[in-house]
């Protein structure tokens, strides 16, 4: 089957606190290369007619502004940690200027925490202004938004359920630290796969650098980038020069066509 043709542009690529991190002078913090300026998380997935936001972050409306973001048809989510979902009620100025209902897609522990946390999105009687938003269940089927093909994909972060997702040959994995054997048949065949890779020293619920290398060459995907990166891990440029010709660690802007 022919694959819509997507452009995938990096919102966000750092961990959880950002980079540079709040009170750090760490020589990655206080770099003046725009690549180790790190964002929370993020990813914008668009073909010709649909674009689609994976996760809003803190940093939402900023992303939104620097990418000159106009309309965005849905957002999916992985999980609802707060560098995930923390950024959803600037949502509203979509809802508003665009007089749109935002489709969000979400698993059912990532709904509760939406609904908890958005509580005045979902009330019956709604204070003015507030974001105008509808939740569709995630199950294990692959689901369309407009002409975007979606295959969630099941991963671990840690003891919590985290969904990456497969976009037609592109798929992207964050927050996680282990994939099941029948989960990672899923993205076989992927022509580019992006992976978090936190830091090369050993983590409770992320992938290191060295295991997401060996995730990528066991996966024997073609191409990948590196993302959700900690100040911890090293300087941009000095760690692409260490590794495999096909990998490279992504950066907040980087657009890639798959």
């Amino acid at each position: 089957m022919k694959q819509t043709p997507l452009t995938i542009t990096f919102l966000g690529t750092g961990t959880s606190s950002g980079v540079p991190m709040i009170a750090c002078d760490c020589n990655v913090c206080v770099s003046t290369d725009s690549k180790n300026n790190r964002l929370r998380s993020s990813i914008m997935v668009q073909s010709s007619t649909t674009t689609i936001v994976v996760d809003t972050t803190p940093d939402f409306r900023y992303q939104m502004l620097r990418t000159k973001t106009k309309n965005i048809d849905a957002i999916i989510f992985t999980h609802p940690h707060k560098d995930h979902i923390a950024g959803l009620d600037d949502v509203k100025a979509f809802t508003y200027f665009n007089h749109q209902i935002m489709p969000l897609y979400a698993n059912a522990i990532t709904e509760e925490a939406l609904r908890r946390d958005y509580y005045y999105a979902f009330a019956q009687n709604k204070y003015p202004g507030v974001p105008d938003l509808k939740i569709y269940p995630i199950y294990d089927t692959s689901f369309m938004i407009g002409d975007i093909s979606i295959t969630p994909i099941h991963v671990h972060h840690a003891k919590m359920p985290v969904l990456a997702f497969r976009f037609g040959n592109f798929t992207y994995i964050t927050d996680a630290n282990k994939i099941d054997a029948e989960e990672k048949e899923k993205i076989k065949g992927s022509k580019i796969v992006v992976v978090n890779a936190l830091r090369k020293e050993k983590h409770v619920s992320h992938f290191t650098l060295q295991e997401a290398i060996d995730l990528v060459n066991e996966l024997a995907v073609p191409e990948a980038y590196f993302t959700h990166i900690s100040h911890q891990l090293g300087l941009h440029d000095a760690i692409n020069k260490e590794l495999p010709h096909n990998i490279q660690l992504a950066y907040d802007g980087l657009s890639i066509s798959a």
